[in-house]
């Protein structure tokens, strides 16, 4: 194995992991719905229902992005399989991730440009999705495939660590608290920038930027391009390819229970993911300072639990990892649905009781390293189904069945949740998914399976 291939392989994980930790879950996310809910204020919306419109217009953004995702992922794959060429196509996806991160600078909190905001986000996210797509077709080059689990699991470590240690540099030198303009380190945001004009926080996008570039460079110095067989490009060839692809999951049973149920669990994790922060908010009442510690802490076991995933997985396979990571996924929302300021699981708390607070903190410690671990496994197991030369349009399938359903989640906790009227109760639909992956794990070969 050559380690220096390797090392550059794991430095995309960390240098794209910023974007899903700084943009997408605990600072910019956060960020847009302040300044979006403050903007339908002052237009005249009552607080609720600038709330929920700050929430759909975050959520509109998503879908559209997600759809391109959906439709292109495959294609690209395909056609980047025909054509041999996979790191020119994450050069251009890289181009997509820097632009979309530097634009998010430009949402000042007064007089919000909220859908130019959304716009390069979304440039942003796609080229994540897609550059992480491409990235991913290089594993099965790297390595023997017993060898493969540990480089998974270990890539995923590294990346989550890079998601840690950007996010403290953002809470102690950068993000301000917007009642005292102060960091989490008690400093004014540091190179000058302007609290009061939210210039800390807004610099997440332009530090996830820097961020990308800098650490991108040992991929693209140590990676080279796998020798394959190459085709003139045919656009009726390569649709011709996908389809059959897609047709012949008809006749493999294995990848297309592993391809629905990854999309259940998938979707499921992302959900808790996204809605975390709105958990500990609203029914716990946590300030945002304590939502960015217990994003430290979740990132941190994210990254430890991954790096012990990817031996598990070398010593026994991807299989075992991801139904022992689902289970514990089931058994965190199992407490979340069952707890709240007064009680846990049923049993009564005393007034003012930091259980709450402490059980919180074990489910991020849980769903951080099982989810992590859970995405290590998963990589390990499509590699399983793939081959090197098809191992593109393979990943591109993998990201199709993963965003074909990504509004699925949302959809029922928010209808659970209004049905209900309690938004425990409405997390209640993630077990259901959880235990549905599960099961059709029944159907998934351990050692894989490759088309004949």
């Amino acid at each position: 194995m050559n380690r220096k291939r390797i090392w550059g392989w794991w430095f995309f994980d960390w240098a794209s992991q910023p974007f899903a930790t700084l943009l997408l879950t605990f600072i910019f996310s956060i960020y847009f719905g302040e300044v979006a809910r403050t903007h339908f204020i002052a237009m005249g919306e009552g607080a609720t229902v600038a709330g929920a419109q700050a929430q759909t217009l975050w959520g509109t953004g998503l879908a559209i992005s997600g759809v391109i995702i959906a439709i292109c992922a495959p294609i690209l794959g395909a056609v980047a399989d025909t054509t041999g060429r996979r790191m020119l196509w994450i050069w251009v996806f890289s181009g997509f991730y820097v632009l979309g991160a530097l634009g998010l600078w430009f949402l000042v909190p007064q007089q919000p440009p909220l859908t130019l905001a959304l716009i390069f986000f979304g440039i942003g996210l796609i080229g994540m999705e897609f550059a992480t797509i491409f990235t991913n077709a290089l594993l099965p080059a790297l390595a023997p495939p017993d060898e493969i689990g540990r480089i998974s699991g270990s890539g995923y470590a590294f990346g989550y660590l890079g998601g840690l240690v950007s996010l403290v540099f953002m809470l102690l030198l950068f993000a301000e608290n917007p009642r005292t303009g102060l960091t989490l380190a008690g400093i004014p945001p540091i190179f000058g920038l302007d609290a009061a004009a939210r210039e800390g926080t807004r610099f997440a996008g332009p530090f996830t930027a820097i961020w990308y570039v800098i650490f991108m460079i040992p991929f693209f110095l140590w990676v080279k391009e796998p020798r394959l067989p190459k085709r003139s490009f045919s656009a009726g060839r390569t649709l011709s390819d996908l389809w059959r692809l897609i047709l012949s999951l008809r006749d493999r049973q294995s990848l297309s229970a592993w391809l629905v149920s990854s999309m259940f669990s998938r979707d499921a994790l992302n959900a808790m993911y996204a809605f975390g922060g709105i958990y500990a908010g609203t029914v716990l009442g946590w300030p945002v300072f304590l939502s960015g510690v217990f994003g430290v802490v979740s990132a941190l076991a994210a990254a430890i639990i991954s790096q012990l995933g990817g031996r598990a997985d070398r010593a026994y396979g991807p299989k075992p990892v991801i139904i022992v990571c689902t289970i514990a996924l089931i058994a965190v929302c199992v407490v979340i649905v069952g707890m709240d300021r007064t009680s846990l699981l049923g049993i009564p708390l005393a007034a003012g009781s930091r259980v709450p607070d402490a059980v919180f903190f074990a489910c991020g410690a849980v769903i951080g390293g099982a989810g992590g671990a859970l995405q290590a496994a998963s990589r390990t197991m499509m590699v399983r189904h793939t081959t090197p030369e098809k191992a593109t349009e393979a990943f591109g399938l993998y990201a199709l069945s993963g965003k074909a359903t990504a509004f699925l989640a949302p959809f029922l906790i928010a209808t659970v949740t209004a049905i209900s009227g309690d938004q425990r109760i409405g997390i209640s639909p993630l077990i259901v998914m959880f235990i549905l992956a599960l099961v059709l794990l029944r159907w998934v070969k351990a050692e894989g399976e490759v088309e004949q």
